[in-house]
């Protein structure tokens, strides 16, 4: 036995946790470039592609089982199986952003309930209540200073919201980002609406997000209305607000 044959095992399952996430990228990357609807079809990719982060694992696998028709296994053998199996638990992560994106979806298609009230901190130490703006139309717009949709999308939120305060018009920009950070932020794109945090009591339903930006709309009744999918022309999502300000 070559020493490459010795080691084999060891090698693959130091690789195997790059290798998982290689796949991972290459199959929801191509399945993402050849989606003809990236907001309906999210799933079939995800389900698709995490499974792909076990190929490396099979692989070491049937390489422990080969060696172990032949011999007992080494040392390093059993080492590299041990990491083989660990690369299996990178799974977790798109399984648990999965779950988020599934509970995402329900939530932003709620329509004519109630919607929860918060109360937190904006970025300037303000406290900021959700319930001060009955009678109004609110935006929650949940952005990331890392999401490039959502730098794209905040200049046009703060003119949109400097042009319709008047009729009764608020946006809150809420990211779980700290507040040094969401400053550094507004120095380069400067938003005259408040910048919200977490420091307060934010229900679940803002938090559950796993693809950004995600817009709730707000009516004068206090109630959720669906807004625009992601992807849409911003035009659909001014004539939603205009529709629940008459």
């Amino acid at each position: 036995m070559n020493k490459f044959s010795k080691y084999r095992v060891l090698i693959a399952g130091i690789l195997s946790p790059l290798a998982a996430l290689i796949f991972y990228e290459l199959v929801y990357e191509t399945l993402t470039a050849r989606s003809t609807n990236l907001e309906h079809d999210w799933l079939f990719r995800l389900s698709v592609s995490t499974p792909a982060m076990l190929i490396p694992f099979l692989f070491t696998l049937w390489l422990v089982l080969k060696d172990r028709r032949q011999h007992p296994l080494s040392r390093s053998a059993q080492i590299g199986f041990g990491l083989a199996i660990l690369s299996v638990f990178l799974a977790a992560k798109p399984i648990s952003d999965g779950i988020t994106r599934a509970k995402q979806s329900r939530n932003q298609a709620l329509q004519g309930v109630p919607a929860p009230l918060f109360t937190t901190m904006d970025i300037l130490g303000n406290s900021q209540r959700l319930a001060d703006h009955k009678g109004e139309v609110v935006l929650v717009n949940i952005w990331a200073t890392w999401c490039g949709p959502c730098r794209a999308e905040m200049p046009k939120l703060d003119q949109l919201y400097r042009d319709k305060k008047q009729q009764g018009f608020i946006v809150f920009g809420l990211s779980d980002e700290d507040v040094p950070q969401q400053r550094k932020f507004l120095k380069q794109i400067p938003v005259t609406y408040p910048l919200l945090t977490l420091n307060g009591d934010v229900p679940s339903l803002y938090r559950e997000i796993a693809r950004y930006p995600a817009i709730f709309l707000i009516d004068r009744q206090g109630r959720l209305q669906p807004a625009p999918p992601p992807g849409q022309p911003f035009e659909k999502l001014q004539a939603s607000i205009d529709a629940l300000l008459k």
